[in-house]
């Protein structure tokens, strides 16, 4: 059978988290997601730093569409002194989430010094649902310190170590641009700093094309249509960049390192356009609806709404599998491009549009170490899948002494795996949190969905030196695919385990897209109202 991604069947409850999910990740690439060094350019900092003195002072107002309606409105602003950049960035639109549309708004003010290195940050996201705000410095060139505050539950502070003074993203663009001439078939290189995996990636900027684009440079109102029309068209010359893998900017941007057009996941589009085009024709049309800026409303569209960024979680629906689920399944995905994704590998195997996902064997359970004794090189083979992150602090007091004790004398890595799955399956409470996942945070409150069962395992699991690393996908529960996130634990092979379902091995009917942290998982929004899924076979 053919099953798009499903609507969640209760309102009240699915779009809490969606909402949530949609906003924190946006937040986070925005505030603290992607740390890029001054560095990243490498022996073009100087270059770099004149690039600096060529951005100047603008205001940029942005038409925020979804397949091509309007749903809000974005601008950023530039302002600059003689000692820093003060970079603005704002936008509201109303987010199509389970069949309702839900207001959202964000706001950040980052403070920047003469050579683009990161000062000051602030970022509020204002939701009916799930409001949040990040602040944070930088001190000096070696650490960003960021707190996070979410109504109900006690600030987060974090210290992050890096490495020379820091970029964030919403710059990016700008000094892809600036730093050097474009070129179509030319590459940007930037070494990022991923505080997900606290560990170093580049990020490669292709510029993929050049075109001329008409924007509405200033608008009239026509007193017989009621709205503002264009009155002045300018030509612009802009340059496309694009990732040549994963996330990353998308879109066209001018020679003044301004954004022209951009796309964002979950088929978001912004369009610099002109003030009164951009937010007066929006705000009138909100009031002609009867629309509150402040409040959610519902959509005519029901279970079939059109773009829904995200399906609700198995939990959120109350479709918790058993532990007998298939031992195969076969897919067929069309509906959006699967490159970028981590479809092929383990348990999975991709061929064409189709994958087919089949259950580990006792044989695979069977590890090749022990935590007794562990080859030469063990841990730097798995330095990443061992490390203490952020938000999955394995190396905290209260996580260790907690995994030391619910592995006991076990020295079998699967054994000790199976007791981890076991304790957090049954410890935690199966609830919709209005969280970013937080190991600790978990450990004190003892509930959550996936995401929470996941992040607390997997600190677990490091903690006691068995690799783990996050998958993020699709759950196939009761005839119907569910957003799921769940661990993998390296025994003989990668093992994929289920807390939150208390599967170990997980089923078949788990099928990952990607695998890494909460800014990996930002690219399933890409699959939200694309993908579709077709059943094969299920045994």
């Amino acid at each position: 059978m053919t099953t798009p991604l499903p609507v969640h069947p209760d309102p009240r409850r699915g779009p809490r988290r969606t909402v949530l999910a949609v906003l924190i990740l946006a937040a986070w690439a925005t505030g603290v997601g992607l740390l890029v060094r001054r560095e990243f350019f490498r022996e073009q900092a100087a270059i770099l730093a004149e690039a600096a003195l060529r951005l100047g002072p603008s205001t940029s107002f942005f038409v925020v569409e979804q397949s091509g309606r309007q749903i809000g409105y974005a601008s950023t602003t530039i302002d600059t002194s003689s000692a820093q950049f003060e970079v603005t960035d704002f936008f509201t639109a109303d987010l199509p989430v389970g069949g309702r549309d839900f207001r959202a708004s964000a706001r950040s003010v980052i403070t920047l010094s003469r050579g683009l290195a990161l000062r000051t940050f602030d970022v509020a996201v204002e939701s009916a649902v799930a409001p949040l705000r990040v602040t944070g410095r930088a001190e000096g060139d070696s650490a960003v310190v960021y707190r996070m505050e979410m109504p109900g539950q006690p600030a987060d502070s974090q210290r992050l170590a890096v490495r020379g003074p820091i970029l964030l993203p919403t710059l990016i663009p700008a000094a892809a641009v600036l730093v050097q001439p474009p070129e179509v078939g030319g590459t940007v290189t930037i070494a990022s700093f991923d505080p997900a995996t606290m560990a170093a990636k580049d990020l490669t900027l292709r510029i993929a094309a050049e075109s001329l684009f008409s924007l509405v440079d200033s608008a009239r109102f026509d007193s017989t249509a009621m709205r503002f029309v264009p009155a002045l068209i300018d030509t612009v010359r802009a340059w496309q960049l694009v990732p040549t893998e994963g996330q990353g900017f998308s879109g066209w941007v001018d020679a003044q390192g301004r954004v022209v057009e951009a796309t964002q996941p979950g088929g978001i589009t912004l369009k610099r356009i002109a003030y009164e085009i951009a937010f007066e024709n929006w705000r009138r049309a909100q009031i002609a609806a009867g629309t509150n800026t402040a409040a959610t409303r519902g959509t005519s569209g029901g279970a079939g709404t059109l773009g829904d960024l995200l399906e609700g979680t198995a939990v959120a629906a109350g479709a918790l599998p058993g532990v007998d689920g298939p031992d195969r399944l076969r897919v067929r995905l069309t509906g959006t491009s699967l490159d970028g994704f981590d479809l092929q590998g383990g348990r999975q195997r991709r061929a064409g549009d189709e994958v087919t996902i089949v259950r580990e064997d006792a044989a695979a359970l069977t590890a090749d170490w022990s935590l007794a004794s562990r080859t030469p090189g063990f841990r730097q083979r798995f330095a990443a899948e061992l490390a203490s992150e952020p938000l999955l602090q394995a190396n905290d007091p209260a996580i260790v002494a907690l995994a030391v004790r619910i592995a006991g004398t076990a020295r079998d890595p699967q054994e000790v795996a199976r007791r981890l799955n076991r304790w957090v399956h049954d410890s935690l409470a199966k609830e919709i949190t209005i969280s970013v996942p937080n190991a600790l945070q978990v450990l004190r409150t003892r509930r959550g969905d996936c995401n929470e069962h996941t992040q607390l395992f997997a600190a677990l699991a490091r903690a006691v030196g068995i690799p783990t690393r996050i998958a993020t996908g699709l759950a196939y529960v009761n005839g119907k695919f569910y957003y799921h996130a769940w661990p993998e634990v390296r025994l003989r092979d990668w093992v994929a385990v289920d807390p939150t379902f208390g599967q170990f091995p997980a089923d078949a009917a788990h099928l990952r897209f990607v695998r890494g942290g909460l800014t990996r998982q930002g690219e399933l929004l890409r699959l939200v109202g694309t993908l579709r899924v077709e059943v094969l076979d299920a045994r």
